[in-house]
């Protein structure tokens, strides 16, 4: 049977359309409302902040390094000054898959693979993002040139001008001075990160650590255009850096020549100081070596064989060389017997050669094995007698021994603005409980009035006792900086004067310190011959190994590093004392003879004029008859 045949429905069409129609146009509409509306939000409502987006894209804030600051010697020659250097930088986050790009710098400046290697620790070490690191520097011209050319294969790597420090003086002054190095890890943590944004060395050792704050200024700011591979295309605005404070030292150059000169390539320290001032005028410890190797970078190699050296010349032996001070010290014990009353000026004691404690068979022996007789307090100084201050050192006691020396700076800090410097030690009962857990004996008191035992002092330290004789007890703390900026350095700290019951127990310790110069029997009276000022010296001699009961020093079963130090102290001229000198000699074995030519080679340059005679402005040379009266 055959279907029907549908009739079309042509209205039910229409009213189908028409609906698809309707919602394809309000699909559309909301569409486009959407849409609208997005971008209003985008355009409109978030405008600033992807204005803002864009910019950063665009336009980068880099830092301006600040210049630092020059250091000069009293005379205005420069001891530390920056050089223009180019270091060719890399910043990670611009330079894509940045250890291929490494790759590509080794290729192009045909470098090695031990420089790949550093390269990468350089990159890999703390930083802050965007920061370029410098992985290289003092690039030649052949090496910026070849840059250049491969730059589209670099990106992220830029030439940067810039300046470096640089030492002019060599190691001359590398211990007071110090040196720049590289940011480490763990310096990086401590930093302000704004102060220091596009600094990458910062002052290690010296002054350059010391005055850190004052040398390296304030950083400044540029904002730059740059294209999508971090090229700059222009400067958009510039702050400027507001650059460091110059310092000026109280060191002389020339001095500081001399004093290397006299110690003769040996082993040792020289400390010069002016008494009124407590300026330092010299600060010599050889060996030395050249501060110039650390600014950039010192290789594995150059820094082994100076760690490694058996002569030490990184040790700062001024500051940290810890020494027993010998018989340089007694004329602090003299001051403290004096001014405790258990001595006068014309007390006397016989010595045999030796010293022997009340109920005791045990001999502690004067240098001298034969004895000097009946000595009072000028001539022990004068001859340097241990048996006098075996037994001054006992009446004293360990207690009063102890705090008076410590009135002079024994046994901690002294200076002003030396960062490395060793307190020492002045031992205490307190201390001796405290460390060995053991009691005090009276035979260690008597070894250390002759600087021997556990004492150990520094030559700056020694200089500084030195200076409170020749300064009748003003306290004046040895400072490097001469003026920061055209001000001087403030003591925050200051230390008491040492004020006596009878200041002229002064004159008596200065008299007697003469006549180890300028006595007839005067343990030094050969380093004095010539002099035109008069001298007032301490000699003294440090243990570096025990000798035995009964047994006598014999230089020649000992090994040479192990032989006694050579020290000397003194000051000049001694009734107007302008200079205070303290030598160490490592393994010198003869303060009189070893270390007291040193100080007077030392005093001889400071105190006379290109003539050889002595300058107007100082004390009057000795006289004939002085001369003669010691005689």
């Amino acid at each position: 049977m055959s279907q029907p045949i549908r009739i079309k429905d042509h209205e039910k069409d229409a009213r189908l359309v028409r609906g698809r129609v309707v919602f394809g146009a309000i699909a559309v509409v909301t569409l486009i409302a959407v849409l609208i509306a997005r971008l209003y939000f985008l355009q409109v409502i978030q405008y600033e902040y992807h204005s803002t987006l864009s910019e950063n894209n665009r336009v980068h804030v880099q830092p301006i390094p600040p210049t630092r600051g020059l250091i000069f010697d009293r005379n205005g020659v420069v001891v530390a000054d920056n050089r223009p250097s180019f270091s060719l930088s890399m910043t990670r986050e611009r330079s894509g898959d940045w250890q291929q790009v490494l790759d590509v710098i080794v290729e192009v400046l045909e470098m090695t693979p031990e420089d790949r290697v550093i390269f990468e620790k350089r990159m890999r070490q703390g930083r802050r993002p965007f920061e370029p690191v410098p992985i290289l520097f003092e690039l030649t011209e052949e090496q910026i040139a070849r840059i250049a050319v491969n730059q589209f294969r670099l990106p992220g790597v830029e030439v940067v001008a810039q300046l470096v420090r640089h030492y002019p003086q060599g190691a001359h002054f590398a211990h007071s001075v110090g040196y720049m190095g590289r940011i480490n890890e763990k310096e990086l943590k401590s930093l302000d990160p704004v102060s220091y944004s596009g600094t990458h060395q910062i002052g290690k050792t010296g002054i350059e650590r010391f005055y850190e704050p004052e040398l390296h200024g304030q950083v400044g700011y540029e904002e730059v255009e740059t294209n999508a591979r971090g090229r700059v295309l222009r400067v958009l605005k510039r702050t400027d850096p507001i650059p460091g404070k110059d310092i000026v030292l109280s060191l002389d150059i020339k001095l500081q020549e001399a004093a290397e000169a006299a110690l003769g390539g040996r082993r040792g320290a020289v400390v010069a100081l002016d008494p009124k001032t407590g300026e330092v005028l010299a600060m010599v410890s050889q060996p030395s070596f050249d501060p110039n190797l650390f600014v950039t970078g010192i290789s594995f190699k150059a820094y082994s064989e100076l760690r490694d050296s058996i002569d030490r010349p990184l040790f700062n032996r001024v500051l940290r060389g810890l020494y027993p001070p010998g018989s340089t010290i007694k004329p602090a014990v003299a001051i403290a017997g004096l001014d405790s009353g258990v001595v006068t000026a014309s007390t006397r004691v016989f010595d045999p050669g030796y010293y022997m404690l009340p109920n005791y068979d045990h001999k502690y022996r004067n240098w001298n094995r034969t004895g000097d007789g009946y000595v009072d307090l000028d001539t022990a100084i004068m001859r340097s007698n241990d048996t006098y201050f075996y037994d001054l050192a006992h009446k004293l006691g360990i207690d009063r021994l102890s705090t008076y020396l410590g009135k002079f700076g024994i046994g901690q800090k002294v200076s002003l603005d030396m960062f490395e410097e060793s307190p020492g030690l002045m031992p205490s009962r307190e201390w001796k409980r405290a460390t060995r857990r053991q009691a005090w004996f009276p035979g260690e008191t008597l070894i250390l009035g002759i600087g021997q035992g556990y004492m150990q002092s520094t030559p700056l330290q020694l200089a500084q006792a030195t200076a409170l004789v020749a300064n009748k007890g003003v306290w004046n703390r040895p400072h490097l900086a001469k003026t920061v900026e055209g001000e001087k350095p403030k003591d925050e700290n200051p230390m008491p004067d040492i004020i006596l019951r009878d200041p002229s127990d002064w004159n008596k310790v200065n008299h007697g310190m003469q006549q180890v110069m300028h006595g007839a029997r005067g343990t030094a009276r050969k380093a004095s011959i010539g002099a035109q000022y008069r001298i007032a010296g301490k000699s003294g001699t440090a243990q570096v190994v025990a000798i035995k009961q009964g047994e006598k020093y014999d230089r020649s079963k000992v090994q040479e590093r192990h032989r006694d130090h050579a020290l000397f102290v003194g000051f000049a001229p001694a009734d107007n004392p302008q200079i205070v000198v303290s030598v160490m000699v490592e393994n010198g074995e003869s303060g009189s003879g070893v270390a007291a030519p040193v100080v007077r080679q030392v005093m001889d340059a400071w105190l006379l004029d290109q003539d050889g005679r002595l300058k107007a402005e100082y004390a009057s040379p000795i006289s004939a008859e002085a001369t003669a009266r010691e005689e």
